[in-house]
Parts: C-alpha cells; structure tokens; sequence
C-alpha cells in the first residue's frame, strides 16, 4: 500500500465472534513476515472497552486495543463475523465507531455475518455484497439497500469488500496480500498454508449436491432435490410441475414465495453451479460438462456461465483451479 511501509490492520471482535474468521485473516497476513522478515502488517485486535471477548467455541481472546480509542490511518478495518453479530450490529457505540474507522481506512472489510455490522453503519448502502450464504437473505431483508449476493466467496464493490466467512476469510486475505506484496508473495503465503492461490472472489460457496436449498416448503424442496438429482433431464417448469402433481403456475407461486426466485431461475443456477463444481474438480472438456449439468452445448454453457459469473467456463476454470 502506497505510503504505509507496514500496512495496518484493524480487525473488530465481538463476544460470540467466529474465532475461525480472526484467525483465517490475521493468520494468512502474519505468514507474510516469515516468509521475509522485510515485510509483513502490524496486526492488531481491536474490541469495546478493549475487553476480553468470548468466542462462540468459548475460547477467550484478549484485546491489543480498545476500539474507542483507535485512530487512523488504517490500511484494512476487518469485522468478524459470528453468532453474536445481530448484537454487535445493534450496538450503536461499536457501529459508530466502525463507521468513523472506516472514513481513516484505505480498505474496509468484514467476514462472514460481520457484513450485518457494515450494514449497520451505512456501509454498503448501494453496494454489492456477500455474506455465508445461510444468512444472506435475513440481511437482505434487515437491509434492502445492500444488493445481497449469496453466491461468492468474496464481493469487492469500491473499496468495501465482504467475504462469506470462515475459509473464504483465507482467500480474501492472499488477495490483500497479493495487492500489497505482489503475486509472488501471494502466492508463497498459499503454499504455506497449503491451500489454493487463490480462490477468485465469484467462486460459488456451495455446491448444489452437497448443500441442501433454503427452502422451508416440502414441495419446494422436494423438487430442488429432484432438480440437483437430475440436471440432465427436462426441467421445464411443465416438467417441474408435473413432478410435483401442480399447475405450473401454482409451483411458481411456491418458489417465488419459499426461494425467491422462479423455477426456472433455480434451475438455471443449479446447472451453472453444478458445472462449476465439475470445472474446478475434474478435467472433463467444457463440451463434456455441459451435457452433463443439462445444457444443450458448450456455447449454451459458456453463455449461461458468463452472466452468472462474468467470465467464460475455461477461465474459470484456469483461475479457480489454479494450485499452489
């Protein structure tokens, strides 16, 4: 980062914060001091009162600093996520004091449900963001203004980035890292913490046949299932329909109110999921994956695959394959 020989970090704890999201970031930033000892972040961990805080394993964390007296400039503010993120987003004091941090920080950042406090203070009225994706429609509905995408692992909109938590915390830190120290040291840092170099920020968070859909209604979820069983079939909303022993419109009217989203939404994303799941695990040609995952041709793949991640089949799987 330009004018900061040490880039300092901030990141934000809470009680019941996910120990996992403070040690996924601070953890993969630190390895880049031993990996040369020229370099590196000055880490801090920042909470109200400077306060000892209990995580939600019951680990106890001491702070280096008390959030309240914590002035900038600052490199990157991270807020964690975690199980007591509702009433770190309802705490007016902690919010106001990340919204003041915010305005002396080059990068803004939260994990997992700590996207809920950014919410809070204003920060990404307007602006597109991630969260795990159990927990993205309660913040799209506490907060409309936010454009809520459960899809990625990690969303950067300006300077504001948010990460769905817990392992995506990793990728989001070697993409700081690789902005700050360079591709070389980025990638370094994944060897040393065997994992991939790095996982692109619109990877999918779950895959479609491991990840049961939200859905609360037994007939929709009885045709997500039949949908991720089958992605090869006719999964027409007629065919859908049919299935279920429904009009057509009735089933829409089932999802638009359970998921929503159409029925031939879901099974567009299905597919695209699925194909993207197939792309980064196995070496199966495009022209192979797509009748695979019920896509007429690879080009109908490669047009389906482009809108839902902005990029082609091959380049993604180029990226996201990309091992250390």
């Amino acid at each position: 980062m330009e004018g900061m020989d040490t880039p300092r970090v901030l990141v934000v704890g809470y009680d019941d914060a996910e120990l996992l999201d403070i040690a996924c970031v601070t953890t993969t930033l630190d390895a880049v001091r031993h990996i040369d000892p020229r370099l590196g972040y000055d880490l801090t961990l920042a909470t109200p009162g400077g306060r000892t805080i209990t995580c939600s394993t019951g680990l106890v964390l001491n702070a280096q600093a008390t959030l309240e007296r914590v002035r900038g400039p600052i490199g990157t503010l991270v807020v964690s996520g975690g199980l007591g993120h509702l009433s770190a987003a309802k705490d007016e004091r902690l919010v106001g004091h990340v919204r003041r941090l915010a305005r002396e920080s080059e990068r803004v950042a939260s994990l997992c449900t700590g996207a809920s406090v950014l919410a809070a203070a204003g920060l990404l009225d307007g602006r597109r963001a991630t969260t795990h994706w159990r927990f993205a429609q309660e913040l799209a509905e506490a907060y409309p203004r936010v454009e809520v995408d459960s899809r990625p692992i990690w969303v950067q909109d300006g300077n504001v980035y948010t990460a769905a938590g817990v392992t995506s915390a990793l990728d989001l830190a070697l993409s700081f890292i690789e902005a700050d120290f360079g591709a070389d040291m980025a990638r370094w840092v994944s060897r040393a913490m065997v994992t991939y170099l790095h996982r692109p920020g619109n990877q999918a968070q779950m895959s479609m046949f491991t990840a049961a859909p939200a859905a609360d209604n037994g007939l929709v979820r009885k045709v997500a299932d039949h949908v991720a069983e089958r992605l090869d079939a006719d999964l027409s909303t007629a065919a859908l329909a049919a299935f279920a022993r429904v009009s057509p419109r009735h089933l829409t009217r089932l999802f638009q109110a359970d998921l929503k989203q159409t029925p031939g939404r879901f099974v567009r994303r299905a597919r695209v999921t699925a194909a993207a799941q197939l792309l980064t695990t196995t070496d199966l040609p495009v022209a192979r994956v797509a009748p695979k995952c019920g896509f007429a041709s690879a080009e109908a793949l490669r047009q389906a695959f482009t809108r839902e991640y902005g990029m082609a089949p091959s380049r993604y799987r180029a990226v996201a394959s990309t091992a250390a």
